[in-house]
């Protein structure tokens, strides 16, 4: 693609999701959710594969529909209350119809079919930016609203999320489609806690972007989209696989890596709203992404692939790694330690 296209493209990006992020009126909050939509579909279908056009296609249709929805719930509260101001979301049909236009967005279950599809047809580059910046204007919308939503839905979305996103990551190979599932399972964490606490939400969703940028930004380097590949691939960069199994494990939650403060805060607060039987069942459903998650840890460092036919040993590469890579890891694995400053920001 051509570089100023491309420079357009992601300034269109920045600037859709700052539009919906510091926007008070509705109007101004889907305005810079068309913008996002419509720049991120060139990137999605610039390889002109059938497969990335039809990602792409995909792509375009779920989110128009979830525009249009979030519009239909922005007039019905002003047709109703007269109010246009996103914080004044008060009237309930216009709750319940955000909160499935948000889930459209984000790939909640039940309407995720889209999600692993279009990561699938997509560069990993753009992956990034699917898994992680085209989330923040619906979880920014989500806690702006937060006060109004039903707490009944968002628990019912967020267990079915945490529950599908693990169990039909089981059995995939394409690495790009486990990190789709991944994300479902992550957006139910996020889902579950946004009426309690917002902030929670937020602070998971940051951690979570991080986690994510990590791996895409790895697997980029050492270019490799299926877990076959990834079999092989340890003998490019020894040391970034190494960190790449420390990633994938913070990314499972498991401590004492980043990944579990966001779970043990969760899990902490729904204890404190008395819903400790949803933080049990949440907790045992993250076990289903934890398999997956140990599956590509194993097949990153531990293993050859079990067969006995010859396969190619890749060069090692002298390209000195990314420092955004460097940074991006240690900070997915080592942040645990000053969580009590992490809370004190938050």
């Amino acid at each position: 693609m051509n570089p100023q296209a491309n420079l357009i493209f992601i300034i269109s990006l920045m600037l859709g999701t700052t539009i919906t992020i510091s926007s008070n009126h509705w109007i101004m909050a889907w305005t810079g959710l068309e913008i996002n939509t419509l720049a991120i579909l060139p990137l999605i279908s610039k390889s002109h594969h059938p497969r990335a056009i039809e990602a792409a296609t995909k792509y375009f249709l779920t989110q128009a529909a979830a525009s249009a929805l979030v519009l239909f719930s922005s007039m019905t509260n002003a047709w109703h209350t007269g109010q246009w101001d996103i914080t004044q979301l008060t009237h309930p049909t216009s709750s319940l119809i955000l909160t499935s236009a948000i889930a459209m967005k984000l790939g909640l279950v039940p309407f995720h079919f889209w999600f692993p599809e279009v990561l699938q047809g997509s560069p990993l580059t753009t992956g990034l930016l699917l898994s992680t910046i085209m989330k923040l204007p619906p979880i920014a919308l989500l806690y702006m609203t937060s006060p109004s939503l039903n707490p009944t839905m968002l628990t019912t979305l967020a267990i079915l999320s945490t529950a599908l996103g693990g169990w039909m990551g089981l059995n995939q190979t394409q690495i790009r489609k486990i990190l789709a599932f991944s994300s479902i399972s992550h957006l139910g964490w996020m889902a579950i806690i946004i009426v309690y606490n917002p902030k929670l939400t937020l602070l998971n969703f940051y951690l979570y972007a991080m986690m994510t940028a990590t791996i895409f930004l790895t697997l980029n380097t050492i270019k490799v989209l299926k877990l076959s590949t990834l079999m092989t691939a340890w003998t490019k960069i020894p040391s970034l696989n190494a960190m790449l199994l420390l990633t994938l494990l913070s990314l499972a939650g498991l401590p004492p890596l980043t990944g579990f403060l966001p779970k043990w805060l969760i899990i902490q607060e729904l204890t404190k709203q008395d819903m400790a039987p949803a933080a049990t069942l949440i907790s045992l459903l993250s076990l289903l992404s934890l398999f997956f998650y140990l599956r590509l840890a194993y097949c990153t460092t531990i293993t050859l692939p079990p067969h006995t036919t010859n396969h190619m040993k890749q060069w090692r590469t002298n390209k000195p790694t990314n420092i955004m890579i460097a940074i991006l890891t240690t900070m997915s694995v080592m942040l645990l330690p000053i969580s009590p400053m992490i809370l004190t920001i938050v």
